[in-house]
C-alpha cells in the first residue's frame, strides 16, 4: 500500500526499483496508503504485483501482510515498520487477497486512510473455485473430491460455506467495501484479460494509480508450457522470468454437470457484480 505521505516503512519484504544516487528517502510518516491489491485468491494477484514491480515508482511488500485481517492487534507501528522506504513520487504497496473477503477489513483500512487505492482481480468464480481447490489440493493430497466439497449430499445445493465457492460471491463482498469506500477508489482488472493482454490491464492500472505508462507489450511474452505470460526481463536481471511452479498449474478434471451447476450457480451474483461496477466481464 502506498500513502499520500507515505507509508515509509522499514527493511521488511521485496522492493520495487529504487532511486538514484543522492535521492533522499522519506522518514515514515502517517499511514495514508495509496494502493492495496486486496483480491482476489486465485484471481492473479501474484502476477499483477510482480508486473508492477517493474515499474521504477512502484515499492511493494513481497509477502501478504495481513494486518488487515490476521494481524490487525499488532498495531500500525509494525505494519508500517513492513514497508520499503519510498522516494516522492513513488507509490508503495502490498497485496493480500483475503482482504476482500474480510468483513473487517474495509472499515479497518478506510480507518488508517480513505484516499487509499483498492485494486481487485476478478476471474470466472467458477474457474476461480476449481483454481482453489487444485491449490489446497497441492497441500493436502487427501482432501475429498471437489463435488463433495462445493454441493451438499452429492449434487444437491452448492456449499457457500466453502471457501472457495464463498470467494466468488463477488458482488455480496462488494457491498461491504461500499459501505467505506466509493466505487471510485477502485479498480477492478479481469483476470482473463491479465492473462490474454498483460500488457492492456497493466496499462489500465497505471493510470488508475496516476503512474506513467511504462510496463508494455515489450516486457512479456507467452509462455506456452505454462499458459501464462512471463517477463521478458526480471527486475535486477537479464534474463526472463516466469513465476513460480505454483502459478499455472494443472486443474483437475471436474465434471461438465458440475461446473454447468455452478455456472447456473453464480450467473445472478455474477450479473449484479457487473451492474454494481459497470464492467461486463463475459463469464456468462
Amino acid at each position: 500500500m502506498a500513502g499520500s505521505g507515505g507509508l515509509g516503512g522499514g527493511a521488511g519484504g521485496s522492493q520495487g526499483a529504487g532511486g538514484g544516487p543522492g535521492a533522499t528517502l522519506r522518514a515514515p510518516r502517517a499511514p495514508l496508503l495509496f494502493a492495496a491489491l486486496v483480491g482476489v485468491k486465485k484471481g492473479g494477484t501474484r502476477a499483477l504485483l510482480e508486473f508492477l514491480r517493474l515499474h521504477p515508482d512502484v515499492r511493494a511488500l513481497g509477502s501478504e501482510p495481513h494486518f488487515f485481517d490476521r494481524c490487525y492487534e499488532r498495531g500500525l507501528a509494525w505494519y508500517r515498520s513492513l514497508m520499503p522506504r519510498t522516494l516522492d513520487g513513488q507509490i508503495t504497496m502490498e497485496k493480500t487477497p483475503s482482504y476482500f473477503v474480510t468483513r473487517e477489513a474495509p472499515r479497518r483500512i478506510h480507518g488508517m486512510s480513505p484516499a487509499t487505492k483498492l485494486i481487485v482481480v476478478v476471474r470466472n468464480p467458477v474457474t476461480r473455485a476449481i483454481s482453489d481447490y487444485a491449490q489446497m489440493l497441492s497441500k493436502t493430497p487427501g482432501l475429498p473430491s471437489f463435488g463433495t466439497l462445493a454441493f451438499r449430499r452429492g449434487l444437491g445445493p452448492v456449499d457457500t460455506a466453502w471457501s472457495a465457492v464463498r470467494i466468488g460471491l463477488y458482488a455480496q463482498h462488494l457491498d461491504n467495501w461500499l459501505r467505506y469506500f466509493p466505487l471510485s477508489r477502485f479498480l477492478f482488472v479481469s483476470g482473463e484479460r491479465l492473462v490474454s493482454d498483460p500488457a492492456g490491464e497493466l496499462g489500465h492500472v497505471q493510470d488508475f494509480l496516476g503512474l506513467k505508462r511504462v510496463v508494455t507489450d515489450k516486457h512479456f511474452y507467452f509462455n506456452a508450457t505454462k499458459g501464462f505470460p512471463c517477463l521478458k526481463k526480471a527486475q535486477g536481471s537479464g534474463r526472463p522470468r516466469c513465476l513460480g511452479k505454483s502459478k499455472g498449474r494443472p486443474h483437475p478434471r471436474v465434471p461438465e454437470a458440475m461446473v454447468q451447476r455452478l455456472r447456473a450457480f453464480y450467473r445472478p451474483f455474477n450479473r449484479k457484480f457487473y451492474q454494481m461496477t459497470g464492467q461486463d466481464f463475459g463469464w456468462d
